[in-house]
């Protein structure tokens, strides 16, 4: 057969199904949208689940695709065999209600043997053993002799996922690589799990809606689902073993063996380590470039703990220091023609990868270090064995593996409980599950929307309009479709045609009018809901309104020009950003409305004032050299020549609209803008937080906005100015004055109060009591702060030498404070302190010779004192 790169065969399908009249889509990114039932997208036609429903309608009834996809159910058996692996790319071919089983067998057949030119003689089909139609395609219209076409099971050929939704039989198509593959049974044939057979196109047939009491209803208009893994395919092609050997996955197991300086097949366990880096250093890289984080939770979890594996193996390796930065930049390299996210964003992936390389490395010796401690508390107690919650501890927050923990425990003749641990694995997975939303086939809450027709879409036309007029298509609640609605109803109104912007990429949707002869409507927000449909949430004002009639929408003018100058200033701010900070910056976020802009980006520390300040000035020169701002329609691989910015894991259509700011800031964007920076009038940024691992957020104002704060910052000068008594220009050097006065008298203040302890404390003799050689002193002061009996009590143990103090007062709640001098070791004021503090409605705690707690409830302090004392002299 003939070799051909993983990259071309790619091309080679998208471009086969072209020719047969499918539309081709760009890979959707890896984060499902409207799906809370994945994680992250792991098959084909998981993106596409709305067209095979009918709850949307497809862009065209034919679409092929190749699609990237994650995934980590068998993560630990990444590396340990040369089969597994997380990230791969699914091509396929849909047809939604147009062609079904004839044509998608003939053309998968083409593909096979006249494009791909496989041999007939190394090719086998199963069918799904009640799918005689299928059987008979292959057999009579493709001319598959019937002793290579095998029936089988449920549990082999029949598609469903869930209790619920579309399904139907499968048929594949298998390929023959030879008895030297085989696993020497004269019976072995395909179904056998050795390697010789090998599956690798699959096409599903969805004819049947299950329901929900088991039974299956055909479907009025079948669907076709095919998926063919690229990586297998590849293999195949190029005569190789396993996707390790593939020509772009290869040139990455290369580069790790040259990081480590070994060599691929020479030793088993070291190859386990590069082929886990490999696999690894793959799905991190597309994660990032679609914006997915590392983190403790969801996807973020995932992403962490394949970096963490590929970082531990490179220890394994011997590879000192950090090394992914290389790695990352051959995955970019091998596949950034197809997903153009990866060199666009490469700033970024590099910069959030190596900083996540970098926090780890820390952990990890802070993860040696907590066994170090718990290696020595087993030697000191005489135990043998760590627990198994300790392990899972240093194996989920410090990344280590557990046969290093093991290994480690060995050398100092210990061992650890597998048991528990494992245990500890599986409530993880639970929770895990747990936390994936339990959702229908659609992963999506079904809403009342669901149940209109998805024939009818809405057209926006409110970038050039803020007034039309239109029919009344649909009217509901959020749980009835209604004819008609009253004075003081809050309903949906859903025109075929509207002015009014719908939330969407951060912008907050448009508030507004809709008037009709019979009534009127106040719209409180405007949302896309499921079928293209755009929704305006209205409460029923005037009179009443029907389905059908005619209404004028009318979008509130002041509150569209407000929320446009904020959204063209964070496109304003973005690149002020990736001008002052650097050009890892991405945006993470946003929401933008009448009142305020909050941008979220991509960085790794606080900004400090002096970036703020240079960020500042930046936007507002923009602004006040008042740029004319130009919106075009192009397609995207023209927007991209301009060098316009994409927002991580969005999907773009061939036609993009371009937001052009002089050539300063070129995004590509949905939303309202102003037509020039002008109009924004001034930008102030009034903060700047973390939200999340390498996330920050800034909040500004625009035009009105930011005058009012400007006006109230005046007046608080003013207000300042006149409780110092001090002009505005010399506030700063009077409030330093004040600072320091204030200083000095609260230091006089504090030795007052130290003199008046000592004169408390002056005679305490007569109140202590004595047991086995220790002074017990246990004593109710007046108003103290747990500070000022921390210092009473260590003037004390100053004065009485062996000793044990315990000290109460009362000032807005119980404070106690116990101590002990070190030669009193018999006694451990913390595990006191804690028991005493439960009869004051409080907590605390502490060393052995110090702790301190605090209570609620001031009538029980004497009580406290009492057991205090009653078990400070038991314990003596």
């Amino acid at each position: 057969m003939k070799y051909y790169g993983l990259n071309e065969l790619r091309e080679m399908f998208l471009t086969f199904f072209e020719s047969k009249n499918h539309l081709r889509l760009k890979s959707f990114s890896l984060v499902p949208q409207n799906d809370k039932s994945l994680l992250l997208i792991n098959a084909g036609m998981a993106p596409l689940k709305a067209y095979f429903t009918g709850q949307e309608v497809p862009p065209a009834k034919r679409i092929t695709t190749c699609q990237k996809c994650i995934r980590t159910g068998d993560i630990e058996n990444v590396g340990k065999t040369a089969r597994h692996g997380t990230f791969f790319e699914m091509l396929g071919n849909f047809s939604f209600g147009d062609y079904f089983k004839n044509e998608a067998i003939a053309w998968s057949w083409e593909f096979v043997t006249e494009v791909l030119e496989i041999p007939k003689d190394k090719l086998y089909v199963t069918v799904y053993k009640d799918d005689e139609e299928a059987a008979e395609i292959w057999h009579n219209e493709i001319g598959v002799p019937k002793d290579r076409i095998f029936y089988m099971g449920k549990e082999d050929n029949f598609w469903e996922v869930g209790t619920v939704g579309p399904c139907g039989p499968c048929s594949e198509i298998y390929y023959d690589r030879g008895v030297e593959y085989g696993c020497g049974d004269p019976n072995c044939a395909i179904g056998c799990d050795c390697d010789r057979y090998l599956e690798f196109w699959n096409l599903v047939f969805t004819q049947f809606d299950k329901n929900a009491d088991g039974s299956y209803t055909p479907l009025g208009s079948p669907n076709i689902d095919t998926g063919m893994g690229l990586e297998r395919l590849a293999a195949l092609m190029q005569g190789v073993h396993t996707l390790f050997d593939v020509d772009t996955i290869k040139a990455i197991r290369d580069k790790v063996c040259e990081l480590a300086d070994v060599k691929y097949g020479e030793d088993a366990k070291a190859d386990v380590s590069i082929r886990v880096i490999t696999d690894h250093i793959r799905s991190v890289v597309f994660m990032s470039s679609d914006g997915i984080r590392a983190s403790n939770e969801g996807r973020g979890y995932v992403m962490r703990r394949l970096i963490r594996r590929a970082i531990r193996h490179g220890k394994m390796l011997g590879i000192a220091g950090a090394f992914l930065e290389p790695l990352i930049k051959t995955v970019i390299e091998n596949s950034k023609n197809e997903y153009t996210e990866l060199a666009e964003k490469e700033d970024y992936i590099l910069k959030s990868l190596s900083v996540e390389e970098s926090n780890f490395n820390q952990t990890i010796e802070q993860g040696l270090n907590i066994l170090e401690s718990y290696i020595t508390t087993l030697e000191q107690t005489g135990e043998k064995m760590l627990d198994g919650a300790a392990c899972f501890k240093l194996y989920d927050t410090y990344g280590f593996p557990i046969d290093l923990t093991y290994e480690i425990l060995a050398e100092k003749g210990l061992t650890l409980d597998e048991d528990e641990f494992k245990k500890e694995m599986e409530n993880q997975r639970v929770r895990a599950r747990n936390a994936q939303a339990q959702t229908s086939y659609m992963g999506a809450d079904e809403t009342i929307f669901n149940q209109l027709p998805t024939d009818i879409k809405t057209e926006f036309n409110g970038y050039t309009q803020k007034q039309l007029t239109q029919p009344i298509k649909f009217m509901t609640t959020n749980d009835k479709i209604l004819e008609s609605a009253s004075v003081d109803d809050y309903i949906y109104i859903i025109t075929g045609k509207t002015p009014f912007y719908a939330e969407s990429g951060g912008q907050a949707g448009d508030v507004g009018i809709i008037v009709t002869a019979t009534g009127e409507a106040t719209v409180i927000d405007t949302t896309k809901v499921a079928g293209g449909k755009i929704a305006h949430y209205a409460k029923v004002t005037k009179g009443h309104m029907e389905k059908g009639q005619d209404a004028t929408l009318t979008v509130d003018d002041v509150t569209r020009l407000n929320t446009s100058r904020n959204h063209s200033a964070t496109h304003l701010l973005q690149k002020a950003l990736r001008t002052v900070i650097g050009s890892h910056i991405e945006q993470a976020g946003s929401n933008v409305n009448k009142d305020r802009l909050r941008f979220d980006y991509t960085h790794f520390e606080p900004l400090t004032p002096t970036q703020i300040n240079q960020v500042e000035t930046l936007v507002n020169e923009q602004i006040l050299q008042g740029f004319n701002i130009d919106i075009l329609e192009m397609s995207i691989d023209e927007a991209r020549k301009m060098g316009a910015m994409a927002l991580f894991g969005e999907k773009y259509s061939d036609k993009v609209r371009v937001v052009n700011m002089n050539d300063y800031s070129i995004e590509l964007c949905g939303g309202t803008h102003i037509d020039n920076t002008a109009k924004i009038g001034a930008f102030k940024i009034i903060s700047e937080v973390g939200v999340a691992s390498g996330v920050r957020r800034i909040e500004a104002l625009t035009g009105m906005g930011a005058i009012r704060y400007f006006n109230n910052v005046e007046a608080e000068l003013d207000e300042i100015s006149k409780l110092v008594k001090a002009k505005k220009g010399e506030i700063t050097k009077k409030v330093t004055t004040l600072i320091k006065t204030n200083k000095e008298i609260e230091q006089e203040n504090s030795k007052l109060k130290s003199q008046l302890s000592r004169f408390e404390i002056s005679d305490i003799t007569n109140e202590t009591d004595e047991k086995n050689g220790v002074k017990v002193l246990v004593k109710q002061l007046e108003n103290k702060s747990i500070d000022e009996l921390k210092q009473i009590s260590d003037t004390f143990r100053d004065k009485l030498g062996t000793s044990v103090i315990f000290l109460a007062s009362i000032t807005d709640k119980v404070n106690l404070v116990c101590s002990a001098t070190k030669d009193v070791s018999q006694i451990h004021c913390g595990k006191i302190i804690s028991k005493s503090a439960m009869i004051v409605d409080g907590k605390g705690g502490g060393r052995p010779n110090m702790a301190q707690a605090g209570g609620k409830d001031t009538t029980k302090i004497n009580d406290a004192l009492t057991f205090a004392k009653k078990l400070i002299i038991e314990q003596l």
